[in-house]
């Protein structure tokens, strides 16, 4: 049964881009097209990791809690340290948010390991939240290499300036996905951490606290350098346009987002009942 855990874990865990599987994601997300880079990191790494959650229920009832737990921590950890190493380097800002994606469903496992309702329905919150925010992300992202035709953080300078509306989705995209408020991820990390603390894993969340910091500053000076940066050098400024037909669903994705941050309205008993249900430890 161990084994068999362990093996669905890697297997489902491949697919939604935890350490040591994680290779693919970014060179998957980074050359895919704006829109399918938006479903994949928004919508299938969610539906693996919802498999990993199937399985982590009847493994808890077959083995205990401690099993699944441990596994669950040591991918958590090794995926925000893959991330964090991987993002201070990083010149490529599409590949900069396929990193992004690696760190989240390490937080997401971190908070699976808890395990607590608490945990759970937070673990719940924030996969939404993720996929809002990264397909707003994916979609602007999309726009900003049409123009330059470059997928490099070089080639992207003084984008406030030049795009004000592509930049100010792109910005907010990214302040979500770093976990400000009022963003929704704010919330959901708010009540990992504190989920973490009560159920005795106050070292494993310090040190992917510690881990975050990294990804904060690494991602902050990529996004200074393309939004504020200095004029390109052969002072080309190509514009970046954004049709209404796509400004309304990436404004309508980070609107959600940070709604949800404030009140999860009609989604807190769906949340609650989930939670109760993959909810192992109380």
């Amino acid at each position: 049964m161990r084994i068999a855990v362990a093996l669905l874990v890697l297997g489902f865990g491949t697919k939604a881009g935890l350490a040591p599987m994680h290779a693919w994601l970014p060179d998957a997300h980074s050359q895919a097209p704006a829109p399918v880079s938006a479903l994949m990191s928004g919508v299938l790494l969610s539906v693996a990791f919802y498999a990993i959650l199937r399985v982590k229920v009847i493994a808890d009832g077959a083995l205990g809690v401690g099993f699944t737990r441990t596994l669950l921590v040591v991918v958590a950890l090794a995926s925000l340290a893959v991330a964090a190493a991987l993002l201070l380097a990083q010149r490529d800002y599409k590949r900069l948010l396929a990193y992004s994606s690696i760190e989240h469903m390490g937080i997401v496992a971190l908070g699976a390991a808890v395990g607590t309702r608490l945990a759970m329905a937070a673990v719940l919150l924030h996969v939404l939240g993720h996929g809002l925010g990264k397909s707003a992300l994916f979609l602007s992202s999309g726009y900003i290499h049409q123009a330059v035709g470059s997928s490099r953080v070089a080639a992207v300078r003084g984008l406030a300036r030049r795009a004000p509306l592509v930049a100010g989705a792109f910005a907010l995209g990214l302040l979500a996905l770093l976990g400000m408020p009022p963003f929704s991820l704010f919330a959901s990390e708010v009540g990992i951490v504190r989920a973490a603390f009560d159920g005795g894993l106050g070292w494993a969340v310090a040190a992917a606290l510690a881990l975050m910091l990294v990804i904060v500053a690494a991602v902050l000076g990529r996004a200074r350098q393309m939004l504020l940066g200095p004029p390109a050098d052969d002072g080309g400024e190509a514009a970046v346009r954004l049709p209404i037909t796509a400004a309304v669903p990436i404004v309508a994705g980070l609107a959600a987002c940070a709604v949800l941050g404030v009140a999860a309205g009609p989604l807190v008993t769906l949340l609650e009942s989930a939670a109760e249900l993959t909810g192992a430890v109380r």
